[in-house]
């Protein structure tokens, strides 16, 4: 059985959502305290943290960084936070998923196990389906054959690679790629990913690697 850690200081919320969870084969447990929280999370072992951004004491975005910096339970955003700022942060910092309130369990649910089916088939060689990195020769290859990329286009992709599944904005791109200058607008952003795009093969408009999340960044799935 998958365990959850549900961590939400709205107690009549947290009941709701635990009795329906737990309807669908899942065990919650449920912490109001930030603090408690984040000791728990430490000593027993959840598949998944549920997290609200608006807690007493600590916001919920440090909560995330102790989280994923510390033991790298996946974890799903749950907040009334509508600013597309908080979203951002969630996702760069390391969250898994950003589900604005309010929502219907079922979405939530439908998440928990997207999160669940792609860690479950995220291969435990480091080959990530078809696409191989080697960090030493600084090489992406695609399907076993070596892309033909420019430093700012490895780097991206090497970035990609490593937050597979995350969703990554332009402006960290900016802030983590080395051939790229700070001062770089995020629209040049989209020229390099549409470069690599082609050289993948990736339609845009149907995209089978790198997808464009709207009013966010990019998104390396497969």
């Amino acid at each position: 059985m998958k365990r959850i850690l549900l961590i939400e200081d709205d107690v009549e919320f947290a009941e709701i959502l635990s009795e329906f969870l737990v309807e669908h084969g899942l065990y919650v447990a449920h912490e109001e305290d930030p603090y408690l929280a984040l000791s728990r999370v430490k000593i027993d072992p959840f598949d998944l943290v549920i997290l609200d951004l608006t807690l007493p004491g600590l916001d919920g975005l440090e909560v995330c960084k102790e989280i994923v910096k510390g033991v790298k339970i996946p974890v799903i955003i749950s907040s009334a936070r509508s600013d597309i700022k908080d979203k951002i942060e969630a996702l760069e910092i390391g969250a898994d998923d950003y589900l604005p309130k309010p929502y219907d369990a079922r979405e939530l649910l439908a998440r928990i196990n997207s999160v669940f089916r792609r860690l479950e088939e995220k291969p435990k060689s480091g080959k990530i389906k078809d696409i191989t990195i080697e960090k030493e020769k600084r090489m992406v290859l695609l399907q076993n054959k070596r892309l033909q990329l420019t430093s700012a286009e490895y780097e991206i992709m090497a970035y990609f690679l490593q937050k597979e599944g995350h969703v990554i904005s332009r402006q960290e791109l900016i802030n983590n790629i080395e051939s790229i200058a700070k001062e770089t607008g995020v629209k040049s952003i989209d020229v390099i990913i549409g470069r690599i795009r082609q050289k993948l093969g990736d339609d845009p408009k149907n995209p089978k690697y790198i997808h464009s999340i709207r009013g966010v960044g990019y998104q390396l799935i497969q």
